[in-house]
């Protein structure tokens, strides 16, 4: 049972101001018209209520809505009237006003505990509330953390379609940090989406040209978001460039955010530039620092999947150490908001670890997990988990369904050019040959040499 807590006495001077600064006022008429609804309520001509610290005049110019009246003038008006302050700047009263305080909190609440389902549920009943509707603020954070859970439960598409929303919405313009938050996740989502020009559009738009802000942990974020879509579309050069840029930028800030942010999608750009060692020793930094700060538990755990990841990659003689520490991983996300692509990346991760240590059964286990997850979206991530599926069927012998598994990764990896996805193709193209299907081996090994402008 929840028990509300009653709201006693009035606001302070510096809270009605965070107030006011918090809370987009939804017109001065209307809140003219809630005092004047008020005091008629209460029997009162304009001269009584305004005796002896206002004028009566100015009353009646606020009625109107011709005078905007101070944060102190409004304390003073909801206590000559007895309501709330929310009330009358808002039309919400202050029980109203608490239960969309608990809903949001209980929403937030959902999401960080790994309960996507949950916290999209309950974001969207706070947004079917009309008493939201004069609550910009409020209502700007219950339709980001909507377009949050929505992610986290897969359905991309919408998540996009929400962010745009807030993006588009002129009559409630978002300070810059939430118009970063937001450019944030829009970027995240776009590239999950495998559009990635869109992705490039949103980030360089706040941070691309001459006027661009100056750096802050949350431009750092926008910007490893931004580098991880360089990287996702194999343009290296241009990764390289923006790593060392971002990677300076957070070292001035000196902030554990901001070198987190920086040295994750940094450290990917070092190992794939043929810079391994370099790659550890960045996450194995943002590992240390994230640890220690008690950030995020989803970041750390997809730190630790992508820590683990590394290993796996470049440590032969550590590839136990890695799949142990993706299972940790694994776990660690479950109880976390991580999003479905999230848990289904590491399953993919898993998949691999076990195939290099010479277990294809557990292997496939994971990667059916993956493949399942992604089925309905397909795309890059749902052609990995069937082709690590393929190999390890492969050596299994169950030569039918690695067919099928190889044949839903080629229907799925992106057509365009891009080095990174020729390694694909390849293990592809020697997929196939040991199938003894040549035609379908010789056309996989033609894309891989088409990813690299050959």
């Amino acid at each position: 049972m929840i028990r509300r807590r009653r709201t006693v006495g009035l606001p302070s001077g510096l809270e009605v101001l965070a107030f006011f600064q918090g809370v987009l006022v939804t017109g001065q008429d209307l809140v003219g018209q809630r005092i004047k609804t008020i005091r008629r309520q209460r029997g009162l001509s304009q001269a009584q209520l305004a005796h002896p610290e206002l004028s009566d005049s100015y009353v009646s110019l606020i009625e109107s809505g011709k005078r905007t009246p101070t944060p102190a003038v409004l304390e003073l008006l909801a206590q000559k009237l007895d309501c709330s302050l929310t009330y009358l700047v808002n039309g919400v009263t202050a029980e109203q006003m608490e239960e969309i305080e608990v809903g949001l909190r209980f929403a937030r609440l959902a999401l960080e505990n790994g309960e996507a389902q949950e916290a999209r549920r309950r974001y969207t009943e706070l947004l079917t509330d009309t008493s939201l509707t004069g609550l910009a603020q409020l209502r700007q954070e219950a339709e980001y953390g909507c377009a949050l859970a929505t992610e986290s439960c897969g359905d991309r598409a919408e998540a996009i379609r929400l962010l745009k929303g807030l993006r588009a919405d002129t009559e409630r313009p978002m300070t810059v940090e939430w118009q970063v938050a937001v450019a944030v996740a829009l970027c995240r989502c776009y590239r999950d989406e495998g559009e990635l020009g869109e992705a490039v559009r949103v980030g360089e738009a706040l941070l691309g040209g001459n006027s661009r802000p100056a750096w802050t942990d949350a431009l750092i974020e926008l910007g490893s978001t931004l580098l991880s879509v360089y990287r996702t579309r194999g343009d290296l050069l241009r990764a390289r460039h923006f790593a060392s840029e971002l990677l300076s930028a957070a070292e001035l800030l000196g902030t554990p955010r901001a070198i987190v942010a920086a040295s994750w999608n940094a450290a990917f750009v070092a190992q794939e530039t043929g810079r391994g060692e370099e790659g550890m020793s960045l996450l194995e930094r943002a590992m240390a620092i994230q640890s220690e700060n008690g950030g995020d538990p989803r970041n750390l755990a997809r730190l630790r999947v992508a820590y683990a990841t590394m290993i796996v990659r470049t440590r032969a003689t550590d590839v136990e150490a890695g799949r142990d520490l993706l299972l940790r991983a694994l776990r660690e996300l479950g109880e976390s908001s991580a999003s479905v692509l999230d848990k289904a990346r590491c399953n993919i991760e898993l998949a691999r670890a076990e195939l290099a240590l010479g277990h294809p059964r557990e292997a496939v286990q994971y990667a059916r997990i993956a493949d399942e997850a992604l089925r309905e979206s397909g795309g890059e991530h749902w052609a990995d988990a069937n082709l690590v599926q393929g190999q390890a069927l492969l050596l299994l012998h169950e030569d039918e369904e690695a067919a099928v598994a190889l044949g839903n990764a080629s229907e799925s990896f992106d057509p365009a050019p891009m080095r990174r996805r020729a390694q694909s193709w390849m293990t592809v193209a020697e997929a196939y040959d040991r199938l003894h299907d040549h035609d379908q081996s010789i056309l996989a090994a033609q894309k891989a040499l088409a990813c690299v402008g050959l």
